[in-house]
């Protein structure tokens, strides 16, 4: 049983940014930006990335911490407003408190519905708040029970819990070729976003982006290393889109040239345009991908604006209008829904990306890689921050440990 409810002001590993005064052209001050903000929430265009911890105290005196967010940019593409502290306390002093304090752990699935059911006024329970009181529970899960949370997820959802690694994404920030060096370096198996989040930064018809992608395609080749092959993901951030006015077949045009100039190496692009809705997004990815197979073209389209919730993710993976979902994890809630959202991507035939936002913790990477591993995703990221290094040693030694624990409890079977 749960004996009281903490809660700790704990920061995430990068800033919420005003995306809109970004696309904008607010312009960068070193590290900061200059102007005025535009979306509601934002005091500035670059704030602090503020989280709330929550801790679970059971009866043997064990704590169960959460860690509670919004992503980076928040309030955009369809997403919940900044993180808000004050209001998610409200909420854990008010109407959940009771709920916690009723729960007696028989069911994990039953547990979260429970808690997350809609609140007194009818309003849902924010996706910030759900995402790190779901870590919380699912860290006294797995301490009630003596496994990994990975354990707890695979027996809740009745999957088979298989012992292999999931690959590893890895975002560069603005220091895009630095970041991109070391990514080569550590052999990173899918790289490197590039943060192409400017038209500025995309130039004039795609230019100054189509060169940075040669680039780290010469990169991974100047390693020398015939085994390492890895996928060369960007992400855009519509800005495709808004140089080529939206056209789908100019879009796609694009990234085949794009595609065929960074072979042989498989391309990923994430958000090439920004349609302003989820239907008018599921719309334009369907044109785009019918124009790359015109082509014949193998580069991978990845939705993420207006991909927020799970019922989107099940709308964008029935209707075929992306090769690849990210599950932006903040965004959808629970743990256990982004688990869920893998299983609809897999299910539909599109690949899943367990993903997430830099302004993450590092508790909330960590129990990503449960949720990675035990639903077989096709591809995790390397959270939390925009350092490489920081967020690629917290996931990528999780996973190590998990996969450690778990090939040796299949050595020896664990009764349960």
């Amino acid at each position: 049983m749960i004996a009281d409810i903490l809660t700790a002001p704990t920061l995430g590993a990068f800033f919420y940014d005003d995306q809109r005064a970004i696309r904008a052209g607010a312009q960068q001050d070193g590290f900061d930006y200059t102007g005025e903000p535009v979306t509601p929430g934002f005091a500035r265009i670059r704030v602090q990335g503020h989280a709330l911890g929550v801790g679970l105290v059971l009866d043997d005196s064990f704590v169960a911490w959460g860690d509670m967010m919004t992503v980076q940019y928040a309030a955009a593409g369809g997403r919940e407003p900044v993180f808000n502290r004050d209001h998610a306390q409200a909420l854990l002093d008010g109407p959940l408190r009771p709920r916690l304090l009723a729960l007696d752990f028989s069911n994990l699935r039953e547990d979260i519905a429970r808690v997350f059911a809609p609140l007194p006024d009818g309003s849902s329970v924010p996706s910030s708040v759900q995402y790190g009181l779901s870590q919380a529970l699912l860290g006294a899960y797995a301490h009630r029970r003596r496994l990994t949370i990975a354990e707890v997820l695979a027996d809740a959802y009745d999957v088979p819990l298989i012992a292999e690694p999931v690959p590893i994404y890895a975002q560069s920030g603005d220091e895009r070729k630095v970041n991109v060096q070391k990514m080569v370096m550590k052999r990173v198996d899918i790289l490197p976003h590039g943060l192409i989040n400017t038209p500025a930064k995309f130039g004039q018809d795609g230019r100054l982006f189509a060169d940075y992608a040669k680039w780290v395609a010469a990169q991974v080749n100047g390693a020398a290393d015939p085994a390492y092959q890895p996928t060369l993901h960007f992400d855009l951030y519509g800005n495709a889109g808004i140089e080529f006015h939206g056209d789908p077949l100019k879009i796609a045009e694009y990234i085949a040239r794009v595609a065929e100039s960074v072979a042989p190496y498989q391309l990923h692009i994430e958000s090439p345009a920004d349609y302003g809705s989820t239907d008018n997004q599921i719309d334009g990815f369907l044109q785009i991908r019918h124009h790359l197979d015109a082509l014949g073209c193998n580069a991978k389209i990845v939705a993420d604006e207006w991909c927020d919730t799970l019922a989107d993710v099940e709308r964008f993976s029935k209707s075929g209008a992306a090769d690849i979902v990210q599950i932006k994890m903040p965004d959808v809630g629970s743990v256990t829904h982004s688990f869920e959202a893998v299983l609809l991507c897999k299910a539909h035939g599109v690949g899943a990306y367990l993903g997430g936002s830099c302004v993450e913790t590092d508790l909330s990477a960590r129990v990503s890689v449960h949720a990675a591993l035990a639903s077989r995703a096709d591809m995790q990221l390397a959270k939390p921050g925009m350092g490489v290094d920081e967020a690629l040693t917290i996931v990528g030694n999780e996973q190590a440990r998990l996969l450690a624990i778990l090939r040796a409890k299949n050595a020896q079977p664990i009764i349960r």
